[in-house]
């Protein structure tokens, strides 16, 4: 698991990659809050062109992440969803709240 995060223009583009269960979830929580407490963006884009699995408790780590930034009228994108990440934000209906964009 590993979670790379820059600011370009007023966004910032979060990439997180591997697998996001509840054996990497301590670890991705802590790296996401950390890159979502800095400050000079206003929206998230969540690249999830390198994730490999997600399960109930990667789903749960990411409606988390989106409450606190709701809080701060901070919008989060998903982008490059794979095949697998695509089918549990459809089923789940996440992309109601986390709009996927190309």
């Amino acid at each position: 698991m590993q979670v790379t995060a820059k600011i370009f223009q007023d966004t910032l583009i979060i990439n997180i990659i591997g697998e996001l269960d509840e054996h990497t979830a301590h670890y991705a929580r802590t790296a996401l809050d950390s890159q979502m407490q800095e400050s000079g963006f206003n929206q998230i884009v969540i690249d999830l062109s390198g994730l490999e699995f997600m399960d109930s408790t990667g789903i749960g780590v990411l409606i988390g992440r989106y409450k606190k930034m709701k809080e701060r009228k901070i919008p989060i994108f998903i982008s490059n969803p794979s095949a697998q990440a695509d089918k549990i934000f459809t089923m789940t209906a996440l992309y109601d709240v986390m709009p996927k964009i190309s």
